[in-house]
C-alpha cells in the first residue's frame, strides 16, 4: 500500500449462496418428503452483491458511498470492516477501524452502558487506559448520564445509536465507517454527529459514510463512490458522483414500469401514476394514482406517496393513514392526492408510490416526475444565493422597526 493511502481495494467481490430448499417444522412431513424424494438436492441461487471493485482512498478523506437500495453499499462497509469476508479480492487497511453499521452493533444487551463502552472499545483494539481517558467525553456526547448503569437492552433505539456513535467516533481509530443509522437520532444529534465526523476527517481520520440523504453527503464528504448493481460505477468528486447517480433515474423509472420487476408481494399493485409535467413553485401538486382490484384480498390497505428531489432525498411523505383513508381491495380505485402549501425550489422532482398493509404490497419508485418552473413566488428578484441553501422555499416576511 502506498504511503498516505488508508484503504486499497482490488478485484473485490462478494457472492451470497441462496438456498431454495423446501423446509417444514413438522417431523412427519419432513420424513414423508425424504421417503418420496430421498436424493433431492436444494436449488441454489448465487447473488453477486459486489462485483470486481477496485479503488483507493487516501488518509483523511471523507468518502460518501451512494446508490439505490440493493446497490451493495452496506455490504461494502461490512466487508471493509471485516464483519463479513469477501468472496474474492484483496483489501488493505492502514489502521484500526471503528464502525457503526446498525443499531446495537457490538453491544451486549445484558451489560450496562458503562460496561458496553469498555467492551466496545476493547473490540476496537483499544487499551483500557485509552478508553478511560475518553470515557467522560463519550458519555457527555451521547447524553445518557442518567442511564449509564442501566442494561442497554432497556435503551430506546435512539439511545442505542447515540452511545454506539459516541464510542465509534471518540475512540482513536484511524478509519471510521458509518451506515445510515444516524437517521434514528433526533435533528440535534444528527447535527452533532456530522460535525464530529467533519472534525474526524480534519484530524486525519478516514471517514466512510453511507447515506440516502444527499445533502448530508454534500455537506460532509470530499469525494464519493457511486455503486450500481454491486459494481463501482463512479469514483470521484461528490458532485460528479451525484451527477452520475441522477443520470440513472430515468433508466430506473423505465424498469419500474414493469410491475413484475418491482419490490412487494404483488397482492395489489398501482397500475398508473400521473401528474402535470410542470408546475409553478407555489401551485398545488396533484398526483393521480390508479389501483387495481384483488377480489381474493379482503383486508383494507393504505397508500403512501413520497416526493423526492433531484438527489433522491425525500422532501415530503404523503401517507393516507394521517387522514384515516383506507382502500377496499375488492374494487379498483382512482385516487387524487393534492399537495398544498409546499413551495419547491425550481428543478426536477420524482414521485414514489407505496401500496401497503402490514407489509409492502407494491413499491413503485420513480412512478412519475414533474418539473418546478424557475418562476419564484416572491415579490422581488434576488440572486440565486438568496434561496439556494434550503431544501424547500417558504412564505415569510420581515418586519423592521420604524416601517
Amino acid at each position: 500500500m502506498a504511503n498516505g493511502t488508508a484503504i486499497a481495494v482490488s478485484n473485490l467481490s462478494k457472492t451470497y449462496r441462496i438456498s431454495h430448499q423446501y423446509r417444514t417444522n413438522r417431523a412427519t412431513e419432513a420424513l414423508a418428503d425424504f421417503v418420496r424424494k430421498p436424493f433431492r438436492r436444494a436449488e441454489v441461487e448465487y447473488f453477486d452483491a459486489l462485483h470486481e471493485l477496485d479503488f483507493e482512498i487516501p488518509q483523511g478523506e471523507a468518502v460518501g458511498i451512494i446508490g439505490r437500495n440493493g446497490a451493495g453499499k452496506s455490504t461494502l462497509l461490512k466487508v471493509l470492516t471485516r464483519i463479513t469476508a469477501p468472496t474474492t479480492g484483496r483489501i488493505e487497511l492502514n489502521g484500526r477501524v471503528g464502525s457503526l453499521l446498525e443499531v446495537g452493533t457490538g453491544f451486549h444487551p445484558e451489560l450496562t452502558g458503562r460496561e458496553n463502552v469498555y467492551l466496545n472499545g476493547t473490540l476496537l483494539g483499544m487499551r483500557r487506559s485509552e478508553i478511560k481517558r475518553r470515557f467522560d467525553e463519550i458519555i457527555d456526547f451521547a447524553g445518557i448520564e442518567r442511564f449509564l448503569d442501566t442494561p442497554v437492552k432497556r435503551y430506546s433505539s435512539g439511545m442505542y445509536v447515540r452511545l454506539a456513535f459516541a464510542v465509534a467516533a471518540h475512540l482513536d481509530t484511524e478509519i471510521l465507517a458509518i451506515d445510515e443509522v444516524l437517521a434514528v437520532g433526533d435533528a440535534e444529534f444528527q447535527r452533532k454527529s456530522l460535525a464530529k465526523m467533519r472534525d474526524a476527517a480534519r484530524d486525519g481520520r478516514t471517514v466512510l459514510y453511507v447515506s440516502h440523504q444527499m445533502h448530508t453527503v454534500t455537506a460532509l464528504c470530499t469525494s464519493a463512490l457511486f455503486l450500481s448493481g454491486g459494481r463501482l460505477d463512479h469514483h470521484g468528486s461528490v458532485e460528479s458522483a451525484l451527477t452520475r447517480y441522477r443520470a440513472t433515474f430515468d433508466d430506473f423509472a423505465v424498469v419500474q414500469r414493469d410491475a413484475a420487476r418491482r419490490p412487494g408481494t404483488g397482492e395489489l399493485r398501482a397500475t398508473d401514476v400521473r401528474t402535470e409535467s410542470s408546475v409553478d413553485s407555489a401551485d398545488d401538486k396533484v398526483i393521480e394514482i390508479d389501483l387495481e382490484a384483488n377480489p381474493e384480498s379482503n383486508l383494507p390497505y393504505y397508500v403512501s406517496a413520497h416526493i423526492n428531489d433531484a438527489n433522491g432525498a425525500v422532501i415530503a411523505q404523503c401517507d393516507s393513514r394521517v387522514h384515516d383513508v383506507w382502500f377496499d381491495p375488492a374494487v379498483p380505485h382512482r385516487t387524487a392526492l393534492t399537495v398544498s402549501g409546499l413551495w419547491l425550489r425550481p428543478g426536477r422532482y420524482t414521485v414514489d408510490v407505496f401500496v401497503c398493509r402490514a407489509g409492502v404490497l407494491d413499491s413503485w419508485q420513480g412512478a412519475a416526475a414533474f418539473e418546478v418552473l424557475p418562476e419564484l413566488p416572491y415579490p422581488s428578484m434576488a440572486p440565486d444565493d438568496a434561496y439556494a441553501a434550503g431544501l424547500v422555499l417558504t412564505d415569510f416576511t420581515y418586519e423592521v422597526d420604524g416601517d
